[in-house]
């Protein structure tokens, strides 16, 4: 769903000069067929040893049907050309990353 709003506002997001990049611990071979499936039109970087996951605070504990698990937190950073993190949404619905987004950018 995530994915899927920043690809549908992809038109909008480029007018206003915003690029997106998807990242994750798949494999790149995964991240290719997850892209052609949905037809994002941005890259995807993988993360396989989480050290960018882990750098930005959102690798760890996660709890699904009651057993415990690291992974990733569902995460969105708004960042500047020069690299500083402008916004940031921890554990963000995927429905609100692209409202939020706007939000930030409008304030």
């Amino acid at each position: 769903m995530q994915a899927n709003s920043l690809r549908d506002a992809g038109t909008h997001l480029d007018e206003i000069k915003v690029s997106v990049v998807g990242i994750s611990p798949d494999a790149p071979a995964a991240q290719k067929k997850f892209a052609e499936e949905n037809s994002l039109k941005y890259p995807l970087l993988s993360d396989e040893d989480h050290k960018v996951a882990e750098s930005y605070g959102v690798w760890g504990k996660k709890k699904m049907d009651g057993k415990e698990f690291e992974g990733i937190n569902r995460s969105s950073f708004l960042i500047d050309e020069k690299g500083k993190i402008i916004a940031a949404w921890y554990k963000i619905s995927p429905n609100d990353t692209v409202p939020e987004a706007l939000k930030a950018l409008n304030s």
